[in-house]
């Protein structure tokens, strides 16, 4: 990449290298960065609080700080339901407008003792359910970035950072990373501590990153991450891979359109790898149904004095949800965790035999109109047994980008990530690298 480029098109990984080398400072990238947002944001409205004064004091103080650290200089965007104690945290509900807590959340810590900084607060949807917030797809404003992490996605997207962090229970990092035509990355569940994140499932609640490579995605999460879980570098795999191909869920109707193109991108990688089909075998076909009831049951109790106190400024959907999970049972509960965890034993025997899982990032392209979010239910399965997931580019339908998921047993994320970098030739890596919205006018 040569020094003439926008610093706004460079990986996170590129511009570390870039300030490395002397070629640029993490003001001049910050510089950049806020000219990008000033002009396209006000189509995406991918941030909930940003100050351009505070970015260029956070930059300058990284210019001015000694050479180290894996993030030194880079601004990451983080989603407003992860505590920061110097901008405002608002989990998407004018319930919590101007709330400021005392102190950041454990991932945020980790971020600023690696060198980065907090470049602003993207939006959420309200306590990062199904609701959609006020973010528009960047490749096409017209239809869903979907959620919950739709202002990380798309602030990646657009060019506004490198890097940001987001949130999953079920499909809130994988869902609107593979609307949004970029990197997502959701690691093992409990690989980042979630300390500071505002609840939902106990169970589920996992810490993911979006980035523009998959370089860049795990290089973020190592640092998010406890120690040793996750490696910054990750070299691709030495042999190819041998992978598995899961085409449907039986639990959801997926789009013919975006199945062929999920298709394509498979049949691309067969020519790299192993490839062998493989389906959902019967016991197992409403798998849904036990991360659903695990879910609300756990958002119902953690969210039960905020619905008690606040239910009329709740929305519709949110209190439906609640509500269902208060019907729930301990003994189903009880069933359900169970469940779960002969679900884990029994999909770690049978990917056992794979290096990675290929799947569907989500049903269909991001849906037209922003009145939903889209459907999760393509996350559903590695959310429920805490397998790491990653997204990336697999091609386009018209305007908007198609996902193609890969996912692995729990603990294998350099694993997975190791077969990712080595195929990801799909199509990711010239697609998730474009500033895609105004440069397409």
């Amino acid at each position: 990449m040569t020094t003439t480029a926008s610093p706004t098109a460079l990986t996170l990984t590129e511009a570390l290298a870039a300030m490395a080398a002397g070629r640029l400072t993490a003001l001049g990238l910050a510089e950049a960065q806020l000219a990008r947002v000033a002009a396209t944001d006000a189509a995406i409205a991918a941030w909930e609080a940003l100050d351009p004064a505070h970015v260029r004091a956070e930059a300058a103080r990284c210019d001015a700080a000694p050479p180290g650290g894996l993030l030194r200089g880079i601004g990451v965007g983080v989603k407003d339901i992860v505590a920061t104690r110097d901008l405002p945290t608002t989990m998407g509900s004018p319930i919590h407008a101007g709330h400021r807590p005392a102190a950041d959340a454990a991932c945020v810590a980790r971020l600023r003792a690696a060198g980065g900084y907090v470049f602003g607060k993207t939006v959420t949807t309200p306590f990062a359910f199904m609701d959609p917030g006020k973010t528009r797809n960047p490749w096409d404003p017209a239809h869903s970035p979907g959620g919950s992490s739709s202002g990380s996605a798309a602030a990646v997207a657009a060019g506004h950072v490198c890097a940001a962090i987001g949130t999953q229970t079920n499909g809130s990092v994988i869902r609107p990373a593979a609307y949004c035509g970029v990197v997502g990355f959701k690691p093992t569940v409990d690989a980042i501590p979630t300390a500071g994140v505002h609840p939902f499932s106990a169970r589920f609640d996992t810490v993911g990153t979006f980035a523009r490579s998959v370089a860049d995605a795990a290089r973020l999460a190592s640092v998010l991450a406890d120690p040793g879980c996750i490696a910054p570098d990750v070299a691709p795999l030495a042999r190819p891979p041998n992978l598995a191909y899961l085409g449907q869920f039986p639990w959801t109707q997926h789009d013919r359109a975006a199945s062929a193109a999920v298709d394509a991108a498979v049949a691309r990688l067969a020519g790299q790898a192993t490839v062998t089909p493989v389906a959902i075998d019967v016991p197992w076909r409403e798998a849904d149904r036990v991360l659903r009831t695990i879910m609300l049951y756990e958002g119902a109790r953690a969210l039960a004095e905020l619905q008690a106190r606040e239910r009329g400024r709740l929305t519709p959907a949110l209190n439906a949800a609640l509500d269902e999970g208060r019907t729930i049972g301990a003994a189903d509960y009880r069933d359900a965790m169970s469940a779960r965890e002969r679900a884990v034993g029994y999909f770690t025997r049978w990917a056992d035999a794979f290096d990675a899982v290929l799947a569907p990032s989500a049903p269909g392209v991001a849906p037209r109109g922003i009145e939903t979010t889209g459907d999760p239910s393509c996350c559903t399965l590695w959310s429920l047994v805490g397998f790491p997931a990653l997204t990336l580019p697999a091609g386009m339908l018209g305007t908007l980008p198609v996902g193609l998921q890969l996912a692995a047993p729990q603990g294998r994320d350099d694993r997975l990530l190791c077969v990712v970098r080595a195929r990801a030739a799909v199509r990711g890596a010239a697609l998730a690298r474009r500033n895609v919205m105004i440069d397409r006018s």
